[in-house]
């Protein structure tokens, strides 16, 4: 009820500012301690995926915390894992204003932020600054000025900095925003961009004698060739996750809406259908060799639950979390504690 009421009073604003000033209110919350006598403490039911522990199944997807700015925060809210960017390894003001819209009628975001981020090292204090102690998961992209066909060295300058801090990275081929990004998920690129960052793993690895592993999150719009050919590229350069899905081009389910016709990727509950559709060819093709993480719509424990059926060993929430408040973390991480997958 009081999430509810909140929400009221912040979907009066910009959808851009009230993401802000809600960030900004639980940061304060928590730091004076009441963010724990408001919310229900994290269900502590632990799983380990890609060898980590993480304290329960539903995780925060990428994208809302782009900086790490908030880290502790979010993690009082719930959820067993935070994972934060997507983050370039220079700063950037990401695309014009406004870039960022809800569609109530159908619990729906548009947004064409453009991986606006204060860079790798921004986000790498803030970080080390953080008192969470769970898992945490770091998404990285490659610069706007980049060009596409260097754009592995943007990934490999982020992979190597955030290595000592980051439990694990993602790594962020499928956003619609940044004009080319998508065609690193094809072919002779995605081959070359894996290989790469498999091998600067491997040789950190030595180094540091620490594992992190490499997760790729991959669009909603793929076909079933597409499919295929992703989930081979996987097995043979033996990625570590596969994150699905991004947001998606496909307008089903806000036609007619207010903003329908904005430019950027549409989330939350339009997408759930055909993204668990996503999550489970992989895991068929996949049987086990590799973990999905299943993010897409999820609104509710029984589309958690259903995210788990498909084959996911993990879950993670964005959109669901600005329309229905904490309530839904802590209600899809209890609704899994039984569920195997």
């Amino acid at each position: 009820m009081l999430y509810n009421f909140l929400r009221t009073i912040l979907f009066c604003f910009d959808a851009e500012k009230s993401h802000n000033i809600a960030l900004k209110a639980l940061k304060i919350l928590n730091s004076v301690g009441l963010l724990k006598l408001i919310f229900k403490s994290p269900v502590n039911a632990p799983v380990t995926v890609m060898g980590l522990q993480f304290q329960n199944r539903v995780g925060l997807a990428a994208g809302l915390d782009k900086n790490a700015d908030y880290i502790d925060a979010l993690a009082n809210t719930g959820f067993g894992f935070i994972e934060v960017g997507t983050v370039t390894p220079k700063a950037q003001p990401g695309n014009e204003k406004p870039r960022l819209f809800r569609l109530p009628e159908s619990n729906a975001i548009i947004n064409r932020m453009g991986f606006n981020n204060n860079g790798v090292e921004h986000l790498i204090n803030a970080v080390k600054n953080a008192k969470y102690k769970g898992t945490i998961g770091i998404n990285i992209g490659k610069n706007f000025s980049t060009p596409v066909e260097n754009a592995v060295d943007d990934y490999l300058i982020s992979y190597e900095a955030v290595y000592n801090i980051a439990d694990y990275v993602t790594v962020n081929i499928s956003s619609p925003n940044t004009p080319g990004l998508r065609s690193l998920q094809h072919g002779d690129a995605l081959r070359q961009l894996l290989s790469s960052l498999k091998l600067k793993q491997k040789e950190l690895h030595l180094t540091t004698q620490r594992y992190v592993p490499i997760a790729v999150k991959i669009a909603p719009d793929l076909n079933a060739e597409e499919i295929q050919e992703l989930a081979e590229t996987f097995l043979n350069t033996e990625i570590d996750a596969v994150i699905a899905t991004n947001t998606t081009f496909s307008r089903e389910g806000v036609e007619g809406l207010p903003h329908e016709n904005e430019q950027g990727g549409l989330s939350g509950q339009p997408v759930m259908a055909s993204s668990t559709d996503i999550v489970k060819q992989f895991c068929k093709i996949f049987e086990d060799r590799i973990p999905v993480i299943a993010v897409g719509g999820i609104m509710s424990a029984e589309d958690a639950v259903e995210k788990i059926k498909a084959g996911a060993k993990l879950v993670q929430i964005y959109s669901g979390y600005i329309y229905k408040g904490p309530d839904l973390v802590h209600q899809c991480a209890k609704a899994l504690v039984n569920i195997g997958s």
